[in-house]
């Protein structure tokens, strides 16, 4: 019996609690502002998509730039031409010799 009540109470507290979150998100924007943000995330979207994943609404000069900033880095990590940045590095760790630096007592 106690176990019933305490199923039923917290799954009615889960029910209202994800009624609660999930009424906003469903709440279709009604404030001109929020419509507003609202158009231009879709629209930025579909530029996104349009673009082919480079840079949206960008000009050769911010292009130049950006490709400027991407060899510093390269260059600054180690990557170069033909590296894969990317990829995570793979590390290689040897076992130290150690010849005779314990003394018997």
């Amino acid at each position: 019996m106690f176990l019933k009540a305490m199923s039923h109470k917290s799954l009615a507290t889960f029910a209202c609690r994800n009624y609660g979150v999930s009424a906003v998100c469903l709440q279709k924007a009604v404030d001109p502002i929020q419509q507003l943000f609202v158009d231009k995330v879709r629209e930025y979207g579909q530029k996104s998509k349009s673009s082919g994943g480079k840079l949206v609404d960008s000009t050769p000069q911010v292009e130049k730039q950006l490709q400027q900033e991407l060899d510093k880095v390269a260059k600054q990590y180690g990557g170069g031409a033909g590296t894969d940045m990317t990829k995570f590095p793979s590390f290689k760790f040897e076992e130290p010799v150690i010849d005779g630096q314990i003394s018997q007592a």
